[in-house]
């Protein structure tokens, strides 16, 4: 199966798709030095939100779909060197709406947890939207 959306995410703070299938999507991102916080080497979250939220719109795999709303949870630190994966599947759907739960992992322990609720327009979101 190929992408259908989000076709020019940048690998480098989306992550890289490592696996897509109906409804599901594998996503590896590294820690790199641009995503650290402080001296310690802490990971700003909002890298690891972001690879959950490519991997839950890669599992819905509509070029229309966008993010609706998330419940998320960061269960420990990443640090800068990390290797994370997450992974997105398709807990639910009804017309445009579509319920992805996400996981990310760190050497096989959960560093974050999240139900993405997806929507897919019926034409892209900033169709019709004037230039700034």
């Amino acid at each position: 199966m190929e992408p259908r959306t989000h076709l020019a995410a940048d690998p480098r703070f989306c992550g890289t798709l490592v696996e897509l299938g109906e409804g599901s999507a594998r996503v590896t991102l590294e820690a790199t030095d641009s995503m650290i916080v402080d001296a310690q080497g802490l990971v700003h979250g909002g890298f690891v939100f972001g690879l959950a939220d490519y991997a839950a719109m890669l599992a819905v795999n509509d070029p229309n779909v966008v993010l609706g709303a998330a419940q998320a949870r960061f269960l420990k630190p990443v640090r800068l060197g990390d290797h994370l994966i997450a992974i997105a599947r398709a807990v639910g759907a009804g017309g445009r709406k579509h319920e992805v739960r996400v996981e990310a992992t760190v050497n096989s322990e959960r560093v974050f947890e999240g139900t993405f609720t997806c929507f897919v327009l019926e034409r892209h979101v900033l169709e019709g939207v004037g230039s700034k």
